[in-house]
């Protein structure tokens, strides 16, 4: 495999936020290179180099030579990198090595490609679910995407990852019951009625006895007394 791009880099003596934010006032950022069961390496490199890569088609999954002044020269590709939230500039990268004769896995792009006869004739919407795929393949045969063809998805209809054809040697390591895309009909929206405020519930009407009345139905206490008289004779 012959490797077109080439990143140089510096060694690195000092660590910590400090000589961190001095490397970044110069131009350079730092970085870790690991790998190959060899001792890490602490590095300096140049951001607009590194950005040139991420930014290229293959992106991240990018094969080049790193090359460390007065050190070793290696394949490589970046791993992990933390950018500035707010100006997203590179603060810090993590490069590994890689030997060209040995599988490795990478996660590649997915990229559609067709009109869903769901969406054409059915007038359902199309959902890409899982938009990057696992595989293991050796460095020099590295796609730079994966095509997925949703032409045939009518609604209700999913295209899963055991369903891709890939050429070669390329091993797909996504679980293969996981869904790529799949077509759903359009859910009507219906409104709620609204809810009518509920009536103020009336307070309870309070009935007050006065001292001379008599609980309903009952008769007077002196009445009472004298049939009980009249039943004992």
């Amino acid at each position: 495999m012959a490797i077109a791009i080439s990143l140089a880099a510096d060694p690195r003596n000092t660590s910590g936020k400090g000589p961190a934010r001095q490397l970044r006032r110069a131009g350079r950022i730092p970085a870790t290179l690991y790998g190959a069961n060899r001792a890490p390496l602490s590095l300096t490199l140049d951001p607009t180099q590194v950005n040139r890569i991420l930014h290229s088609e293959s992106g991240h999954n990018t094969i080049f030579n790193l090359a460390v002044a007065a050190g070793e020269t290696t394949a490589a590709m970046l791993v992990d990198w933390q950018r500035e939230p707010l100006r997203g500039r590179l603060l810090h990268v993590d490069i590994k090595r890689i030997a060209l004769d040995q599988a490795i896995r990478v996660k590649i792009p997915v990229q559609v490609q067709g009109e869903a006869q769901g969406v054409k004739l059915q007038g359902g919407i199309l959902e890409i679910v899982t938009r990057e795929v696992e595989i293991e393949c050796l460095p020099g045969e590295i796609p730079e995407h994966i095509i997925v063809n949703v032409s045939e998805l009518s609604i209700g209809q999913n295209l899963r990852v055991g369903d891709l054809h890939l050429e070669g040697n390329l091993r797909v390591r996504t679980d293969s019951d996981r869904v790529i895309a799949h077509v759903v009909a359009v859910k009507e929206v219906v409104e709620a009625a609204p809810v009518e405020a509920a009536a103020a519930p009336a307070e309870p009407e309070v009935l007050k006895k006065g001292k001379g009345e008599a609980e309903e139905g009952a008769a007077p206490a002196g009445k009472e007394a004298a049939k009980d008289k009249e039943k004992k004779k």
